[in-house]
């Protein structure tokens, strides 16, 4: 697949029109707003069929709503974030001025995922329009049949000048990321992201890299215990395929029985005949089965206890969830990300024991934290890093426009969502006005007792008098 026409189609669009007006944006914003109202419930099928199951209104309610709402969001602040931004200018310069100016930066790039293929997509597509970018998508290869009919409802709208939808495998992405984008926004795994970040470099193209990793839930002794459904909700949201779903749990020593009963329960009351629920998700892919199959295989043989929770086994299309007690560092669902229904479960004795396991290992993308002890969030918050803290919580703080989403480390760099989103895809001009009248010239040559005096007075910088 040729990429570069498609690229270079967009480059002569905003050349032509270089600076949309925020009008115009806001008009953009409102056309993908309708498309994603108009054809939810087409949308969701083809999610459906994707995946070989996901429940329509599982779609709907992680994919479809979070990104009308940030629509909503960005249309109420657009106006404000892309005005000019006054900065402060030290007396020693007066009478000049200073502000920031938002630019659009030209023809920026998305790489979007297959595990949310709508709200991962149409997320940061939001914030590259309201910046006022054209934009090109890399959708995923596993997901085609949404692929297809996003690139077939952007061509249909008048988007289709601001946004071109590329679909295809391994070789397009590869191509896609060596394009000379003014920026590159990729969600995937770690090891992916390394390579995106190297194609990436040959056009010296700044990167956001939203990956993922090993997402820590400490269960404090304090734990409200209604509270286990929000905890065990975030794992089973689209069968644990989420890049933010706790991948492991630190509970209290001889917490196993209370963790496995409160698990049952949750499952008994939100998924009917489960895993067979119509409203728990499929895995996306055989490919993807076997690999969970390999970590649980693995963890087997390197001694953890395993419990499976619902009656099929791991080669049909719905995977049960597995709760492994007592893994090691050493087992591989240690060392990589599920990114299923696999739950490690680890016994802490004391507070530190857990902090000086959880910085064993990378930073994760989301530390979770359920408790109401003070002292021990304040702890957790300072003595770790991670890309978010969220306390008695899981996937709802995504919801939160506000926020900025985004890793450190392995978890990624660089964040989008609210202004920090506008601000990813847009280049923060500086931009300084001198007047008529300065007092610079004082600190011209020729240099002498005037100048010391100067310095003496601004910058307690006292010189000795040359003889």
């Amino acid at each position: 697949m040729e990429l570069k026409p498609s690229f270079e189609r967009l480059q002569q669009h905003f050349e032509r029109e270089p600076y949309i007006s925020c009008a115009k944006r806001k008009e953009n914003l409102i056309t993908l707003k309708k498309l994603l109202q108009t054809n939810a419930e087409e949308l969701a099928q083809a999610v459906n069929d994707d995946f070989r199951h996901r429940a329509r209104h599982e779609t709907l309610l992680l994919e479809i709503f979070p990104v009308i709402n940030a629509i909503n969001y960005c249309l109420k602040h657009l106006k404000k974030w892309t005005k000019r931004r006054k900065r402060h200018v030290s007396w020693l310069f007066k009478p000049a001025s200073a502000y920031v100016l938002p630019q659009p930066l030209g023809v920026v790039g998305i790489i979007a995922p297959w595990n949310y293929p709508i709200f991962l997509t149409a997320g940061p597509l939001i914030y590259a329009l309201a910046a006022g970018n054209r934009v090109m998508v890399k959708m995923s290869e596993l997901t085609p049949a949404t692929g297809d009919l996003f690139d077939k409802f952007i061509k249909r709208s008048n988007l289709a000048d601001s946004v071109t939808i590329v679909n295809g495998g391994v070789e397009v992405a590869r191509e896609f990321a060596s394009l000379p984008f003014k920026h590159l926004l990729f969600t995937g795994s770690t090891n992916v992201g390394k390579l995106v970040m190297k194609e990436a470099a040959q056009n010296l193209t700044p990167v956001t890299l939203e990956l993922g990793g090993k997402s820590p839930v400490f269960v404090s002794t304090t734990i409200n215990p209604e509270h286990f459904e929000r905890l065990f909700m975030g794992k089973m949201a689209n069968a644990g395929q989420t890049c933010v779903a706790p991948d492991y749990l630190l509970i209290p020593k001889h917490w196993e029985s209370r963790v496995e009963k409160a698990l049952r329960e949750f499952i008994q009351q939100s998924y009917v005949a489960f895993p067979n629920s119509h409203d728990y998700s499929s895995i996306i892919s055989e490919q993807h089965e076997k690999r969970l199959q390999a970590l649980l295989n693995d963890a087997r043989e390197k001694g953890a206890r395993i419990v499976q929770i619902g009656e099929e086994g791991i080669q049909s299309k719905k995977v049960p969830i597995f709760l492994l007690f007592e893994p090691n560092y050493e087992m591989a669902v240690m060392k990589e990300e599920i990114f299923g229904p696999l739950l490690p479960v680890i016994s802490y004795h004391n507070l530190q024991e857990a902090i000086d396991k959880i910085n064993s290992l990378h930073n994760p993308l989301v530390f979770y934290y359920f408790g109401n002890d003070k002292a021990e969030k304040k702890a957790l918050q300072e003595k770790t890093l991670s890309g978010a803290f969220v306390v008695n919580d899981t996937l709802t703080y995504l919801g939160i426009d506000d926020l900025p989403f985004g890793g450190v480390g392995y978890s990624g760099m660089g964040h989008y969502h609210g202004q920090e989103g506008f601000d990813t895809f847009s280049k923060l001009k500086p931009v300084f006005i001198q007047k008529r009248f300065a007092m610079t010239p004082w600190f011209y040559p020729p240099w002498g007792k005037l100048t010391n005096y100067l310095l003496s007075w601004v910058a307690g910088i006292h010189l000795k008098e040359k003889k």
